[in-house]
């Protein structure tokens, strides 16, 4: 599956942001999708998932009450709200795609991802 993600840029401190992930198979049909993020010299870490068929979503500490991860089955896209911006959100943001059900967390159990699109945020 091939994944492109896109919406990044530069905004300031308290804008927002929405990115997408568009996947490209017709069939597109994952247990869940996430969205993760690494900045330079860290880890990549998870920011939200969202399963696909129910639409159950887990958010990262650092972005609960900011951010809202939604999917559009239709269009085989997932989306990543994200408001009330920091300095500390700048990273690469990567979507991914998971087939089985099972932990959700370690960017290692993921099967698919996308190419990452860059979030500067300016203070």
């Amino acid at each position: 599956v091939q994944l492109q993600a896109s919406g990044g840029g530069l905004v300031q401190a308290g804008g927002s942001l929405r990115l997408s992930c568009a996947a490209s198979e017709r069939t597109f049909a994952p247990y869940l999708m996430g969205w993760f993020r690494q900045a330079p010299g860290k880890e990549r870490q998870l920011v939200a998932y969202i399963t696909w068929n129910t639409g159950r979503t887990v958010y990262g500490d650092s972005v609960k009450g900011r951010f809202a991860i939604s999917k559009d089955n239709a269009k085989n896209t997932v989306y990543l709200q994200m408001n009330s911006l920091k300095p500390d959100d700048t990273a690469l943001y990567y979507c991914a795609s998971k087939a089985t059900a099972g932990t959700a967390v370690l960017p290692s159990t993921y099967d698919d991802w996308g190419q990452g699109t860059l979030v500067t945020v300016s203070s």
